[in-house]
């Protein structure tokens, strides 16, 4: 399954919504900071996440796409 950043998002905006938080409204940084949370996230895990593969004619390391 690929890494997706609005589906991060909406994850983060419906677990904050459950502790209470309200994502409508002017005032509102709950869609604006799960967006900068998700992005950060799924970057981070692209750039730098490895998968070890231990046997078979695939093993080694490889990178997260």
């Amino acid at each position: 399954m690929a890494l997706s950043k609005s589906a991060l998002k909406g994850r983060i905006v419906s677990e904050m919504q459950a502790q209470g938080a309200t994502a409508s409204g002017e005032y509102s940084w709950v869609n604006k900071l799960a967006e900068a949370v998700a992005n950060a996230v799924v970057d981070e895990v692209q750039s730098n996440a490895e998968v070890p593969v231990a046997g078979g004619s695939s093993s080694g390391t490889y990178k997260v796409q």
